[in-house]
């Protein structure tokens, strides 16, 4: 897959399992570390952990595998990088505190119907 199909697919699960305000940015154009970022939210961390858990899997039995998932355990703030894309799945709060949307202004907001 390569990285429009891998967030196509990501979003598919997410807008299914009703993460909230899924946002995907194209950021090939401003850095080197991914193409693409997909901010999700979600009203708590059961739900932060359901949401990573639904998206590895299918992407896993599509054969695409996470490089690295970072924060599991605590499902504040989960990244999955997928090399190309990263995934971050955030409770509210932690969503805006971070306001990834805000740092990342020079990339741009696309919809998945874009790809």
């Amino acid at each position: 897959m390569d990285s429009k199909e891998i967030v196509k697919a990501a979003v598919k699960v997410l807008d299914s399992k009703k993460a909230e305000d899924v946002k995907i940015i194209d950021i090939s154009k401003v850095t080197v570390i991914a193409d693409y970022f997909i901010i999700a939210g979600a009203s708590n961390e059961r739900q932060c952990k359901a949401l990573a858990d639904n998206v590895e899997e299918t992407l896993g039995r599509a054969g695409v595998e996470p490089k690295s998932i970072e924060g599991y355990a605590n499902a504040n703030w989960i990244l999955m990088d997928y090399r190309d894309v990263i995934i971050h799945i955030f409770n509210q709060d932690q969503r805006l505190f971070y306001d990834l949307e805000r740092i990342w202004t020079d990339g741009k907001i696309v919809e998945a119907a874009e790809l």
